[in-house]
């Protein structure tokens, strides 16, 4: 795979699984509502993606040392990426109760996580648990932290 598209790839499906989850986490303990949480979803898939492939497109841009086309290749990868990795996460919460959702969609996000994260101790030949616990502990800390957001905004209602 080349480096742009890999670039793109890696920030697109980091990006679309921690946030969505920090999204559906944190609207769920806000809201306990299944129509919030898939317009969340789909607006995080559209907006956030588009929003992040801009940033990586000027990113790139700023470097000035990538041809267009190298860009253009990241720039596409991120959105697709981020918009695929975020909408997979509509499924549980269109199929299962909100609460079973919740849990299936924390495990597979964390799941994926893991297991990009061991290719990437791989291709750079280091132990994969120390990355893997890195990026673990990072999007847990998300998870919790949008949760108890969410219970403090339920606060307000």
């Amino acid at each position: 795979m080349r480096l742009s598209i890999r670039k793109g790839f890696s920030f697109g499906l980091t990006s679309g699984i921690i946030t969505t989850l920090g999204l559906i986490v944190g609207l769920h303990s806000g809201t306990h509502s299944n129509i919030v949480i898939i317009g969340g979803i789909l607006v995080i898939a559209i907006a956030d993606a588009m929003s992040d492939a801009l940033g990586v497109h000027v990113s790139e841009e700023s470097e000035n040392k990538h041809s267009t086309k190298e860009i253009w290749e990241s720039t596409v990868s991120t959105f697709l990426s981020k918009f695929v990795f975020a909408l997979i996460f509509i499924i549980p919460v269109l199929f299962l109760q909100l609460s079973t959702a919740i849990i299936v969609c924390v495990i597979w996000g964390l799941s994926l996580i893991t297991i990009f994260s061991y290719y990437i101790a791989k291709q750079q030949n280091v132990k994969p648990y120390s990355i893997i616990l890195e990026h673990l502990i990072i999007a847990i800390m998300v998870i919790m932290i949008t949760h108890y957001v969410g219970d403090w905004i339920a606060t307000f209602d």
